[in-house]
C-alpha cells in the first residue's frame, strides 16, 4: 500500500491541479497565478508526489519541512524563488507545510507559438535542485513581485486579442530578472562557493588518484554533482561564474593533465593511458587530447621522448 501512495500523481493540465487542491477554476486554461496558502483540499488527501505536464515558478514566503529531490531531502527555513519544468517529480515528506505566496503555472502550449516556447529551455535554472532556490534581497523581492503583480492584474482583466503577449511578455522579464539576480547570488555567495570547488578538485584529483576511472568509467559531471549534493546545471553555472568555465570544461582539463602525465612518466601505450581514464575506446581519448593540445597523444609522447 505504501508503494502505490509513492507513485506520483500526474496532472496534465492547470484545471486538474487547480481541482486537486481545491481551487476555483483558473481564469485562463494555459496560465495560473495562485497562492499555495489558499489549498481548500484537507492535507492529508493531498498527492505526496506531483509529476507536473507544465512550468511551475514558486516563491515561498516560509516553508518548513523537508522537500525531497532526487536522491536527496532539504530543510528550509525561509523562502526563495524555484522553478520546475514539466514531468519534473516533486515529492513531500510531511503533511503540514506553509505554502505561502505566489505560484506561477504556465502551461508549454501557453508559449508555443512564442520565441520563449524555444528559448525558455535556455534559463538552466529550470534544471536546479530545490535547495538551489534563488533567495531574494528585499529590492529583489519587490521586482519580482511587481511581475507577479502585472501578470495577475492581466488574468483579471477581460481576455482579448493582446492578452497572450501582454503575459508572455512580462513571464519573460520574470526569467530574465531571475537569471539577473542568480547572477547575484553566485557573487555573494562566492565564498561558500569557492569551498565547493575546493571539495571538487579534490573529487577530481581523487577520481584519478584512485584510478576509479578504471571500474566507474570516465568522469561525468553527474558523478562530481551528486558527490557535492547538486544538480549538474548548478554546478555548471557556479563554476562559470567563478571561473569562466563549466563543469565539463574542468574534467576535460583534469584529464589531459592526467594524461600528459601518463604519457611523460611511464612507457604505456596511449590504448593503455585511455583505459586509465575511463575511455572506452582509445580514438575518443586521441580526439580530446587533439582537441586540447592540437597534438595527438603520439605526437606529444615522442616529443618528450625526445629531450
Amino acid at each position: 500500500m505504501k508503494k502505490e501512495n509513492n507513485i506520483p500523481k500526474k496532472f496534465n493540465s492547470i484545471s486538474e491541479l487547480h481541482q486537486a487542491l481545491g481551487f476555483p477554476k483558473p481564469l485562463h486554461p494555459l496560465v495560473s497565478l495562485v497562492n499555495y496558502a489558499d489549498i481548500k483540499t484537507p492535507a492529508e488527501e493531498l498527492p505526496k508526489a506531483l509529476l507536473l505536464n507544465f512550468f511551475k515558478i514558486s516563491y515561498k514566503k516560509s516553508l518548513t519541512g523537508k522537500i525531497k529531490y532526487g536522491q536527496h531531502y532539504y530543510d528550509f527555513d525561509e523562502g526563495g524563488l524555484s522553478f520546475v519544468s514539466p514531468n519534473q517529480i516533486i515529492s513531500s515528506t510531511e503533511d503540514e507545510k506553509d505554502y505561502s505566496g505566489y505560484t506561477l503555472l504556465i502551461h508549454p502550449d501557453f508559449l508555443r507559438n512564442y520565441s520563449l516556447g524555444t528559448k525558455i529551455k535556455s534559463f538552466g535554472y529550470f534544471s536546479y535542485s530545490v535547495n538551489e532556490a534563488l533567495f531574494l534581497s528585499d529590492k529583489e523581492k519587490q521586482v519580482i513581485f511587481t511581475v507577479f503583480e502585472n501578470i495577475k492584474e492581466e488574468l483579471n482583466n477581460t481576455i482579448d486579442d493582446f492578452s497572450q503577449d501582454v503575459m508572455v511578455s512580462h513571464i519573460e522579464v520574470l526569467l530574465h530578472y531571475s537569471n539577473r539576480f542568480y547572477k547575484r547570488q553566485f557573487l555573494t555567495r562566492k565564498t561558500a562557493n569557492s569551498d565547493l570547488l575546493s571539495q571538487m578538485e579534490q573529487l577530481l584529483a581523487d577520481y584519478f588518484e584512485k584510478k576509479k576511472a578504471i571500474n566507474e568509467g570516465l568522469l561525468t559531471v553527474e558523478y562530481l554533482a551528486y558527490q557535492l549534493h547538486l544538480s549538474p546545471r548548478y554546478l555548471s553555472d557556479m563554476l562559470r561564474s567563478l571561473t569562466g568555465q563549466n563543469a565539463q570544461h574542468h574534467i576535460h582539463e583534469k584529464v589531459i593533465e592526467k594524461a600528459k602525465e601518463y604519457l611523460t612518466t611511464s612507457n604505456i601505450t596511449v590504448a593503455e593511458v585511455a583505459y586509465l581514464l575511463g575511455f572506452e575506446h582509445p580514438q575518443s581519448f586521441s580526439k580530446l587530447f587533439k582537441k586540447k593540445t592540437n597534438q595527438t597523444p603520439v605526437q606529444f609522447k615522442e616529443l618528450f621522448q625526445q629531450n
